[in-house]
Order: C-alpha cells, then structure tokens, then sequence
C-alpha cells in the first residue's frame, strides 16, 4: 500500500465539529481522525465528546450534534491521554485546518495543560492546495461563468462590471438559488435573530441584550452600563466589528438599546435604558 505523498512520519488527516467557529472559546464536540503512516497504512478513530457547555441551537442546526447526544459521552480532558497517543509524532492535514481546526485542538489541550507542539509538526492544508490550483478571484469567476479574460482587472470600474457580470452567470447557471435579495442573504449567510450584530458578539437572551463573548459572557449590558461602563468604552474602542461597537456606543452616548428582534420582543425589553 503506496501514499502518493512521501510521508517521513505519520500524517493525521483530521476534522472538528465545534459548539462554534471561535477558536479560543468554542469547544470540540467530535473529532475524526484518520492515521496515515509511511508504508500507506490507515488507521481511523473517532471521539464523540461532551464539550461541557451547550451546544448553541445554530451550530446544531449545522452537524446534528444535540446537548442530548452527548450528555453521557466523555470530556476531552477524560480522552486527552489517547487522543495525545494517536496524534503523538504525526503532521497533520485537514481542510481549513490552519485557520480552524488545529487552532481548536491545540486550545482543547491547552486547557488541559499540554502542549500539542503545533510548531513541531508540518501541515498540509488541502484548501490551501485546492485555492492555489484552483484560483477563486474575481479574473477566475469571469473566466468560469463568463467564458472570457477579466480586461482591466483590479481597476474599480472594470472589477464592478465583471462582478455584476458573474452574479447574472451565476443566477442563469443555478436555477435553484434563492430569486429574492432576503432569501439570498439568508442562503450565503444565514443569520441568528438572536444576535443582535451580524457576528453574534452580543446577543438577545431570554429578553435582555447580551454580550455573548469572553469573560463577559451572558452579562446583560444594561448591568454593565450601570456598574461597568469602562468595560463598554473599552468594546467601542477596540478591534470589533462596527455594527457591534455602533449598538454599545449608543447605549454610552444616548443611553438606548436597538429594538429587539419580533422572535424576543413580545420578553417586555426596551429600547430604552
């Protein structure tokens, strides 16, 4: 058994489904892993694990994984020691995998206080081949649904003409996508009307706007504009998406909130502070 890749040390091929997309707070809910050694030999695992929190509605809604499934399942702190073993002197190769799930698995260590040595070890990111062989820039789209060369690339107005080109390629290509600018949000990024900003930093819950990120967690920002006013000026002037920061600036300088969400309004939350 031949691997078309000279492997020197065995190479993990791994993937992570997650209680979410931040990798320094979210918790591993499965990990999948296939061993591939240099002869070319696999050997598979898989480990369904409790995450110690719960498992927001959304991401369920993406993976299928419920609090009820892995309510009697093990932590990572209990399976530590043999996920440890079977990664122990590999590389490691996934999809996305630099950006998502190696950050996420060394964190899960982490907490556990190991080291997983990420430097030690050398990656193969599959996407990273799969965008480099196959380029997904505006001059490759034209290219695709156009059938022509991008003329003039990177000028604004020849880069809006083609984009407005491919949209209309695209939509005479795929007669299923959505035909209204709503349902075409919500297909490309489905939202949460829970969160209030588009990132989901804070957070309609049971009522109250919250912050839904950090430390903070959960901590309604009215209670943080009376007592802890330097922690929302701090929000407004750090690196956060503007929607977000907009919303906590007007609680500082007007003192309001936005409406909340028709799902949540009928709680009695005000706009008003």
């Amino acid at each position: 058994m031949s691997f078309p890749l000279q492997l020197d040390r065995p190479l993990i091929v791994f993937d992570i489904e997650s209680t979410g997309v931040n990798t320094r707070q979210d918790r591993i809910i499965e990990l999948a892993a296939i061993r591939v050694e240099p002869d070319g030999t696999e050997t598979s695992k898989c480990w369904l694990l409790n995450p110690g929190v719960k498992i927001p509605p959304e991401t369920t809604a993406i993976h299928g994984i419920t609090d009820e499934i892995v309510k009697d399942c093990p932590t990572f702190k209990d399976v530590a020691d043999e996920i440890e073993a079977f990664f122990r002197g590999c590389d490691l190769s996934g999809f996305n995998a630099d950006r998502f799930d190696i950050p996420c698995l060394e964190e899960e260590f982490a907490r556990v206080g190991r080291n997983f040595n990420v430097a030690e070890r050398r990656h193969v990111d599959v996407q990273r081949i799969y965008h480099k062989k196959e380029p997904r820039d505006l001059t490759a789209a034209v290219r695709f649904y156009c059938g022509r060369d991008h003329t003039g690339a990177h000028g604004a107005e020849a880069d809006t003409r083609a984009t407005l080109d491919v949209l209309k390629a695209q939509l005479a290509k795929y007669p299923d996508l959505p035909k209204t600018m709503a349902e075409m949000d919500e297909f490309l990024a489905p939202r949460d009307s829970a969160n209030a900003d588009r990132r989901g930093l804070l957070r309609w819950v049971n009522g109250a706007l919250c912050v839904n990120f950090g430390q903070k967690k959960g901590m309604k920002l009215v209670e943080l504009f009376a007592h802890e006013k330097g922690w929302l000026r701090w929000f407004v002037k750090g690196n956060f998406e503007a929607d977000a920061r907009m919303i906590v600036n007007d609680l500082l300088e007007k003192g309001i909130l936005p409406e909340p969400p028709k799902t949540v309004r009928e709680t009695g939350t005000s706009s008003n502070v």
